[in-house]
């Protein structure tokens, strides 16, 4: 059964940084593009960043603007990301995710195959 498992959210002031990871029980973990989406109280899911299989191209959310970095490490079957200079408006339960496909336009639309069940970012003021 496959299971996404994110990890390292917690509570931190504006300016802050945090890091979190995901690590996933796909046997061929190194076949797929990794994901990071969030959903804030009350708005639809977005996507954040998504890095592709094996780690050769990345991208992100207009919104991030260079704030944030995705990473994986094939061999531990892990994705991180580092998010630095947080602000309030990045309070939101982070998701990450896994897709078989490595099209940008399906992965940034949510089209993936596997879901974490989240973990929770609060950026205090």
């Amino acid at each position: 059964q496959v299971q996404l498992v994110e990890s390292g959210g917690g509570l931190v002031q504006a300016g802050g940084s945090l890091r979190l990871s995901c690590t996933a029980s796909i046997p061929t973990f190194s076949g797929y593009s990794m994901g990071w989406f969030r959903q804030a109280p009350g708005k639809e899911r977005e996507f954040v960043a998504a890095i592709t299989w094996r780690g050769s191209s990345t991208y992100y959310g207009e919104f991030v603007k260079g704030r944030f970095t995705v990473s994986r490490d094939n061999a531990k079957n892990a994705v991180y990301m580092q998010m630095n200079s947080l602000k309030p408006e990045d309070t939101a339960v982070y998701y990450c995710a896994a897709s078989r496909s490595s099209i940008e336009g399906r992965v940034r639309g949510g089209g993936m195959d596997y879901w974490g069940k989240g973990t929770l970012v609060t950026v205090t003021s």
